[in-house]
């Protein structure tokens, strides 16, 4: 039995547009909040093959969606290359050793010698292959370099990315030096796990926008498109999501061997299929806070569906799920998304 999740990736019919959201194994869910309880924290969750199994499932089981994404984070990277992280609760991620030079570089492990320190994660997905449905597909996913390299050099989440600029403006050489290598370990981690079992991979730029247009592609999107060359050139039969958060303003810059693009709540799905329709399966967009009202989300979902016509595309919201969403809200969501959708 094919995947409808892996046929609409491709462009090809499918019965319904399928449909997930990001984030959809989180705090909004009470039996997610459970297993992180009995985990103790957010990282013994990401190590724990058994429990982050668990809780990747779990949408799938309560909220009906087509498609089970990984239960991991994205910086589990940067940890296993070497680095101090831990998060603090209020604060968020953590780490006590932020990058500032060359030698910092060079104490990082790279390529396969810290892919290959994250069994965790790919016995974590061959778990969930036992136990995932057959029609159901596994979307595994990494930060982009640029996201990583942002907390990798702030030590932290940032709003102004001040330190990264800097580097970016003042020596442009250094900040290279962080993406390539941190790039090598990307294209290497994502190739285990789709050998661990996998069905698509996402490549998350959340922090895309903070970048200027005419930068974007030198310190983002270049090696994004490296890393989906590199598993297209040995796994063509997987596809790849893109999703940079925040940039309606250089969608006409958008190029590469890559499958899906996600347009986020900020991009008009409109405007995303005049540029980028014909070339890409567009995944997307609903504004996470219409989950807060049914109305609102039912609006959004026949939009959205008018639009699209159901070809060519993935329902999600434009970012993730929030905590204090209702779960009926997020079964509504899910449940008019397969309405509209359904031929």
């Amino acid at each position: 039995m094919g995947k409808i999740f892996v046929d609409a990736c491709f462009g090809k019919e499918t019965p319904y547009t399928p449909v997930w959201m990001m984030r959809q194994a989180g705090r909004y869910l009470p039996e997610y909040m459970a297993v992180r309880a009995k985990a103790g924290n957010f990282l013994n969750l990401c190590h724990n093959p058994a429990q982050a199994c668990e809780v990747t499932l779990q949408p799938v089981d309560i909220v009906g969606v087509d498609a089970a994404i990984l239960f991991s984070d994205i910086l589990v990277i940067p940890d296993e290359m070497g680095m101090d992280l831990s998060f603090i609760k209020g604060e968020g991620p953590k780490f006590s050793d932020p990058i500032t030079c060359d030698a910092d570089i060079d104490r990082l492990l790279g390529g396969d010698e810290a892919a290959s320190k994250l069994t965790y994660v790919f016995d974590t997905i061959k778990l969930i292959k036992e136990q995932l449905s057959e029609d159901k597909a596994l979307i595994g996913f990494t930060g982009a370099p640029w996201t990583l390299a942002t907390y990798m050099i702030e030590g932290q989440g940032t709003k102004t990315y001040n330190v990264c600029k800097k580097m970016m403006y003042s020596n442009p050489e250094l900040l290279h030096k962080i993406l390539a290598k941190v790039t090598e370990v990307v294209k290497l981690y994502m190739e285990k796990q789709i050998q661990a079992g996998i069905d698509v991979v996402q490549i998350f730029d959340s922090w895309a926008a903070a970048i200027e247009t005419e930068k974007y592609d030198e310190f983002s999107w270049k090696y994004m498109v490296e890393i989906a060359d590199y598993l297209k050139s040995k796994y063509p039969h997987v596809p790849i999501i893109m999703f940079p958060k925040g940039i309606p303003a250089f969608l006409d810059k958008v190029y590469g061997n890559f499958d899906v693009f996600g347009v986020d709540w900020s991009t008009p799905m409109a405007l995303a299929k005049e540029k980028l329709g014909s070339k890409y399966v567009l995944q997307g967009n609903m504004e996470p806070c219409r989950l807060y009202s049914k109305e609102a989300t039912t609006q959004a979902v026949e939009e959205i569906q008018e639009v699209m016509g159901g070809k060519r595309h993935i329902f999600n919201l434009g970012h993730g799920i929030l905590p204090d969403v209702p779960v009926e809200n997020a079964k509504h969501f899910i449940r008019e998304c397969h309405r509209v959708s359904g031929k």
